[in-house]
């Protein structure tokens, strides 16, 4: 108890310093916290991944298309369970800044595909029902104050016009990773207005999702399917889903390598200013330490206060550091909801913050420590007045 006594009052001894490296570390927790956390919302897609799902799309490149008479001969593989497809919209509503992922997919076997997406019976139903109809993820109808009967407008940037559907569900994430900003829609729409406006583009899909019996079976069941299309006028790549989202990240590998690199950088600048505090009180306290030796206490002793007192203030700075990046985490995914429609600041990001912090409190009062159990008692006590 007399330890603990001694290490609040020495922390707080001189209070501007203490305060001012307890903001520092606050800044810095809430900094590494807010990069950890935009890393995980890159990759929440491949984390979202189903070991069962296959992507099968074009082997020249996602932007060609593949016909829709593959659909059948998919079907037909072994190790094969369901096949469902879609195009990717790239629709904008209303302004261009409105960007939210959309779909033309086949509705049932599409969803059957992803039960991650929570639709009511009810809704699913009127949803099969009407061509025109079309479910939109919860965080859309927040955004945009959309309800079931809407009649929604999409300005086409791939597929020109203007295009109408009806809203008839509002889907749900299984969990909080799972992305609600999606908008689905019926590809035979798509498919009769491109019939009528661009005939070249009818009948063609951009990517296939492939559900396998085993997930075991996903390498064999990839293999099987490009065999089948190999020589054809339109080849095919069929991967993993886990595979195909990765291949995306791999784009921008150079931006998350960055990303990366600054968290290093801000776990070095905590421990610098931790470490300057502790050696500047360390310093000054010389003398006592030499007085606390005379009077009985031991190394490990001075070692448990200076430790103490070390980890004291970067526990601190942690606790409130992590208090501050929830909310700073909120208001970045309400600004960047377009690009990050995942933006979760998750249990093992906080895990990290707590770790990080008390191994920097430990690094930070090695080298005070080892002056201080290793003064000379006579001449410190001759700087006493």
């Amino acid at each position: 108890m007399l330890l603990f006594k001694l290490i609040i009052k020495n922390a707080f001894r001189s209070k501007l310093r203490t305060i001012l490296t307890i903001l520092g570390l606050v800044i810095a927790v809430v900094a590494f916290g807010f990069l950890r956390t935009v890393v995980e919302a890159w990759y929440s897609g491949v984390e979202a991944s189903s070991a069962s799902r296959l992507i099968t799309r074009n082997a020249i490149s996602l932007v060609f298309r593949l016909p829709i008479s593959y659909k059948e001969k998919i079907k037909q593989i072994e190790g094969v369970q369901i096949v469902s497809y879609g195009n990717w919209f790239g629709g904008v509503y209303i302004d261009p800044k409105n960007f939210f992922a959309n779909f033309a997919v086949e509705p049932k076997s599409y969803l059957d595909l992803y039960p991650e997406y929570i639709v009511s019976e009810e809704e699913k139903i009127a949803f099969f029902r009407d061509k025109r109809g079309a479910i939109a993820g919860k965080k859309l109808i927040d955004k945009f104050g959309w309800k079931i009967g809407d009649t929604i407008t999409l300005k086409g940037t791939i597929y020109p016009g203007e295009w109408e559907f009806v809203l008839k569900g509002i889907y749900k994430g299984r969990d909080r990773n799972i992305d609600e900003s999606q908008f689905f829609f019926h590809w035979d729409y798509l498919n009769e207005g491109l019939k009528k406006k661009a005939p070249a583009f009818a009948d063609q899909t951009g990517f296939y999702i492939v559900g396998v019996t085993d997930p075991r079976l996903a390498a064999i069941v990839s293999e099987r399917i490009d065999g089948t299309f190999k020589n054809s006028l339109a080849e095919t790549v069929t991967e993993t889903e886990k595979a195909f989202q990765l291949s995306f990240i791999y784009m921008t590998e150079a931006i998350l390598i960055v990303i990366q690199a600054v968290s290093l950088i801000v776990i070095i600048i905590i421990l610098a200013v931790v470490a300057n505090t502790m050696a500047m009180s360390v310093r000054e306290r010389l003398a006592e330490f030499a007085v606390l030796k005379t009077i009985g206490f031991g190394k490990w002793n001075i070692i448990l206060l200076i430790f103490g007192e070390s980890i004291l203030i970067t526990t601190i700075g942690c606790f409130f550091g992590i208090i501050l990046t929830f909310p700073a985490a909120k208001a970045f995914a309400d600004e960047m909801s377009n690009y990050f429609p995942i933006f979760n600041v998750t249990r093992e990001t906080i895990c990290l913050d707590i770790a990080v912090s008390f191994l920097i409190g430990i690094l930070a009062a090695i080298i005070p420590t080892l002056r201080a159990i290793n003064v000379n008692i006579a001449e410190s006590l001759t700087r006493i007045r």
